[in-house]
Formats: C-alpha cells, structure tokens, sequence
C-alpha cells in the first residue's frame, strides 16, 4: 500500500503557480461514462466529486446524484472519530481522523484507518455498465462492537453544473422494508440506496450541510460555494471480520439487488484479471498493468446516442466510443483516432476498434468526422481540420493489427470520398492549394487543429493557413488511401493518389524547411501571408507517422531542436521557452488557463509521436527510449492514482494539470512502453 499522506513533488509548494489544496484523487468508472471520482483523503474540492455520477439518456448526459458520505465511527469505549471531509460531518478538521493508507486493488481503490486498535477497510467499486455504485467497509481487526454511521449527502444536478446553493426542490424519500428511494429534481431518475450487513437501521433527519468550499474549483476561477442535502444516516454495527456495504443507484432493484456486493466484487476482479490477459505477459504487471486498467476506463458504450446502438446491431457490430478525459470531456474525434491504438489495439481489445471505427465512419459528412458529442446531445459538432486525417492513421494501425479486409471494403469508398472532399473544399476554409497541393484551414472565431483553446470570442491559437501537422497527416493520407486502393485492384486511382502525395511531400520539404532555425516551420502562409516560426511540437509527425513527409536527412536536426527545446520528463511543451507567448504555468482562472494550454504546457500525448520519431532516427536503441518514459509512469502514483493527466507545467516541478485522467496521455504511454519493450527485456537484470 501506498503512504496517504504522500504528496506528488512539489505539490507542497504555494506560490502563484501552484494550487496548495491540490489532492491526489482517485477514478472508478462504469463503462457508460458514469463514474465515482474524489480526493483519496476524502475532500470534495471539485464540482465533479461524488460517489455516483450517473451516465443517462439524453438529453440529461452525465449526472450527479451522490456527492458525499460522511463517515462516523463509534468505538466500544465511546469515541466518536470521523473520517473523510469535516465539511459533510459538521466537525471540525482536528475531529478526524487520517486515512492510514491507500492503495489500488484490481485498479479499484482501497482505504485502511486504524484508530485504537481496530483496522478498518473501505472499498469502492462500480458494477459494469451499471449506474451503481458499492462502498463497502470491512472491519478487519478488533475486539468489541465497532459501530458506523454513513450520511449522504446529495444534489441532483448535470455533474458539469457550477456548484451554489440548494435550489427551491423537495426531495422526497420512501421506504419500503431495506428499500430507500429519494426523487428530486423532475425528470431525474430515482436514487435507490440500501445498506447491506449485519444489524443495519436508518434514521430519518433529513438537514443541509453546512457551506462547502469547493477549493479547486475556487482556484480554477469558477463558482465554490455550494451545499448539500441529506435524508438522514445509516447504522451498523461491526465486530472483527463482518463487513457492511452501500449501495446507491439509480437502476432497478432487480438490478441492484441481482448480485450480491460480494458476487459484484468477484465479478470486477475476474474482469479486470480479463482485460490483463487479453493485453499480454508484457503488460499483465507492475505500472504497464495500471495502464491497461486505466486504458479500460475510457472505453465506453455511450448510452445517450440511442441511434448508434440501433444501427450498430442492425449490421451485427456493437456501439462502442472513447471518453477523452475525466471529469469534464466527452467523446472526441480526434482524441479517439490518437488513443485507439494504445486503448484497444495494443490491450487486446480489437472487436471494439472495429467498432469504434465504423460508428464514427457513420458520422462523416462533407469529408469530415466530428470533433466531439456535446455532453447530452446526439449529433456532433464538426469544426475539426485534423481528426478526419487521424481516422486514417488509426484505422491502419487497426488493419495491420486485423487484416480486416471486410471493413476495408466498407470504408474505402468512405476514405476516397473524403479525400475529394479536401480536394475541393469542404467546410471551415479546409481545402487544398492548387498551386502546391498542400492543405489549408481556418474560419474565423474557429480553432480547428488539436491547438483549440477558445475563450469567449479570442481563439488563443488559430494556426490559419498551412500547419505543420495538418499538412504531414494529409500526406500520410494520400499514401495509406494509395495503398489501400492499389491492394483493391484499382491501379488508376492508386497511381492519381500517389502523384498527388508526390506534389505534396515536394512542396512540404520547400516550404516548411526554416532554415536557419534548422526545423519545421508551424504554419506557412497564415492568415496575413507569412509564416510562423514558433517551435512546437506539432513538426515531430512529420517524422513519426507510417509515411513520413519530410527528407530524412533533415529528421536529425528537428529532434535536435526538439529535444533540447521541448523535451521534459512528462511528455513535450506545446512551445518552447524564449517565446513572447511562453506559459511555464497552467493556473487561474478560463481565460489565464486557456492562455497557456497550447503556449508552453506540457501534453503528456505528444510523447508517442516524439518516441516513435526518435527510434526511426535510432533503431534498436529502445532502452534508451524507455528512459523517456520514467516521469510520466511516476505520475501514476501522484495527480490521479493509477491514470495519467492531460496536462503538466512546463518548468520544474511539472505539476499534473487540466483533466487528472486523460485517455490519450494514458494510450501514449502505453503504446510508447510496448515500442520500447523488448530491449528493455533484454537488458533487464537477471
């Protein structure tokens, strides 16, 4: 077990750059979307803390309905100690009690407190694809009677909703027999809780919570006040090896009660035992089996897309899609096609890329793939110049993993449709240059590349013109689609597409090559004709994807200047330092964040593209590159434990920012650790 009291390094620190009341948190989910998140000391300092998030039809999206539970503990002699936050209980901070230690079993999280002689376990699991959630508290070791209240607090609300006080709602609360209902807010389903275990009772005393300071959203620049409301409190009483469980849901109670929560464990753990065997003796151990665990989080059937599902099974597939971060993201384009690989194609989990291509294929309208599904909502929103090109690197990783010719023969008509499209022009300015066959983008007040941060009316980053990346994966494009229709028989269409990938890798080498500098330039011909110098990360896809459009005699110098400027230990800054638009910090409030998202903030993604391109420059030499990889996999233990976040500083000591569990930070990493697993093998000891 892990030491709870253990901060991530430098997360003691408090000044203007760093957020003192940062927590290490921890992150079950559901396989819907729902999901059960908070502080591993037991502190709600987010909107996005609780026990149940429920995942929901839409168009009520992802929602709230457990904040909290507060934790009493009476002992044989009379003392009242609690545990977690002092805010739910009403006591003051010297009133409770520390956790001892925490840990993760089965990629599920663990609490252990031991108060005069008795050791008490709390665990926390959430049954698949079900909107439930099971706390269960096991008394492993004292003599007498050791009695626990539990209090939930609740609040019915979008789990993105901005916290404040108790809107004017009744919520009313039923009992039948061991059966607790609470309804609410209209429209909303019905919290089922029961408490399973020995001498268990209730006690009606419905009451507010005192006000909640939600300190991380306090330090985000959003609203940080908010209460809570209660029905009352369960009862049990414990003696040595009895435990207690409780459950809150808002399925059936044929559901719910389908399964006792000693089954329900056993069944997660054989699942998660699954998912280690599907990926491989490679990864069945140590920070690669977190990886494969986190990787499952992110995996989804999205419940709310009901079309999806229908179409889906209609053609004898399923629905499956990619969360692209906890708390706040839903699924996106581009975030998908990055992280398909290392989420499903490496852990073994090939059905679902299968699915997961073909329901985005059904999505495509004029050449594009959508850039995300807004939370509750059924249709995608499609202002993206770069995920269309991405679903063509994904969808090859997928054939040379599959040889799937079947969905080759389905989406090839779909590929070559979309590249007409670009061809002659589709929506938000995304077209190619006749003159150079290059592809160009912009619209104003849209931010189109992977680089989007928009606040209000000002995008921080609009790249119009020519990018870098955009550009590179445009030309991996041409030459998978040349590929795919030469090996279909159609020589004439193959031969049209590799003329055109020839106009485009001539033209990128003459164009983006900034000379003095000596590595790519951002973007060419922007918005007011000239050209962007900036370094960033986005010219190491040039070298890294299956076709590589630059000259290979110029790779050496990129990853030089790559390497000296934006490598740190937790992936690449988005900008390197020297910049007048230079962030080394990602705090504040929207605007001050969105300010330094792509100017200077590390992304732990962008570690796949750099490590893949520095092995193409270093064959064999896959040790070495592991070494790249040692920050983030100490990460797995500090921001979120057990997942990577979205987003670090750019300067020592690189505090994890933005979402604490993002898929393509996790998928990077985990694609990068099997790119350089066999040398690492070899040179292992003994």
């Amino acid at each position: 077990m892990s030491d709870a009291n253990t901060t991530a390094p430098g997360q003691e620190a408090c000044d203007a750059g760093q957020d003192p009341h940062r927590l290490r948190e921890w992150l079950v989910t559901n396989g819907l979307g729902g999901y059960a998140s908070g502080t591993v000391t037991g502190a709600i300092t987010r909107r996005y803390h609780g026990l149940l998030v429920a995942a929901l039809p839409n168009p009520l999206g992802r929602v709230m309905m457990v904040n909290g539970l507060s934790e009493r503990l009476r002992l044989p002699s009379r003392r009242v100690v609690c545990t977690g936050a002092e805010e739910l209980a009403g006591v003051a901070p010297e009133s409770v009690y520390p956790l001892t230690a925490f840990c993760l079993d089965h990629g599920l999280p663990v609490w252990r407190y031991e108060i005069d002689g008795f050791v008490l376990e709390k665990r926390l699991l959430m049954p698949y694809q079900q909107n439930t959630v099971h706390v269960t508290y096991r008394l492993l070791r004292g003599e007498g009677m050791l009695r626990l209240n539990l209090r939930p607090a609740l609040q019915f609300r979008s789990h993105d909703a901005l916290v404040g006080p108790l809107p004017s709602i009744s919520y009313r609360l039923s009992v039948f027999e061991n059966r607790f209902e609470i309804t609410g807010e209209p429209n909303y389903p019905i919290l089922r809780l029961q408490l399973t275990g020995p001498a268990t009772a209730f006690t009606v005393d419905g009451k507010v919570t005192a006000t909640i300071p939600y300190r991380t959203e306090r330090d985000r620049g959003y609203a940080w006040k908010g209460s809570l409301w209660s029905p009352g409190y369960f009862r049990t009483d414990l003696e040595q090896g009895q435990e207690t469980t409780l459950i809150a849901s808002t399925e059936g109670w044929d559901a719910i009660e389908a399964q006792s929560p000693e089954a329900a464990y056993r069944s997660e753990s054989e699942r998660c035992d699954h998912l280690l065997r599907l990926a491989g003796p490679a990864l069945q151990s140590g920070p690669a089996a977190q990886l494969v665990l986190a990787a499952d989080q992110f995996l989804i059937t999205p419940v709310g897309r009901v079309q999806d599902a229908v179409r889906a099974k209609a053609a004898g597939d399923d629905v499956r899609t990619i969360i692209a971060g906890y708390h706040w993201f839903t699924d996106w384009g581009r975030d998908t096609m990055i992280s398909l690989e290392g989420l499903t194609l490496l852990t073994g989990r090939i059905n679902e890329a299968g699915w997961i291509l073909r329901t985005f294929a059904e999505y495509i309208r004029n050449g594009l793939i959508p850039n995300m599904f807004p939370e509750g909502e059924a249709g995608g929103l499609y202002h993206t110049a770069d995920a269309t090109l991405w679903f063509f690197h994904a969808f090859n990783r997928y054939l040379g993993a599959t040889n799937d010719q079947a969905t080759l023969r389905l989406l090839l008509p779909k590929f070559q449709d979309i590249i007409e499209h670009h061809w002659r022009g589709t929506d938000f300015g995304i077209a190619v240059d006749p003159a150079d066959g290059l592809l160009r983008q912009g619209a104003p007040g849209y931010q189109l590349t992977w680089m989007d941060a928009k606040v209000d009316d000002w995008v921080v980053t609009p790249r119009r013109g020519k990018a870098v990346e955009i550009n590179a994966l445009w030309y991996n494009a041409l030459r998978l689609l040349e590929g795919w229709l030469a090996q279909s028989g159609d020589a004439a269409a193959a031969d049209a597409m590799g003329q055109r990938a020839e106009q485009v890798r001539d033209s990128f080498n003459n164009r983006f090559w900034f000379a003095s500098g000596g590595y790519l330039y951002d973007v060419v011909d922007g918005e007011t004709g000239g050209d962007d110098a900036a370094c960033r990360p986005n010219q190491v896809l040039a070298i890294s994807l299956d076709h590589p459009v630059l000259n290979e005699s110029r790779w050496s110098s990129v990853m030089a200047v790559v390497t000296r400027e934006l490598l740190t230990p937790v992936g690449l800054r988005s900008l390197a330092p020297g910049h007048p638009d230079y962030k080394a910090h990602y705090y504040g409030d929207l605007r001050s964040r969105d300010a330094a998202y792509h100017q200077g903030t590390v992304w732990a993604w962008l570690i796949g593209p750099y490590v893949e391109a520095w092995l193409k420059l270093h064959p064999g030499r896959q040790a070495e590159a592991r070494e790249f990889l040692a920050g983030l996999m100490g990460n797995l233990d500090a921001a979120c434990v057990g997942s990577l976040s979205e987003v670090f500083d750019a300067e020592p000591p690189y505090l994890a920012r933005g979402c604490i569990a993002q898929a393509w930070s996790v998928a990077e990493t985990l694609r990068c650790w099997v790119m350089t697993e066999t040398a690492a093998q070899e040179t292992a000891p003994g």
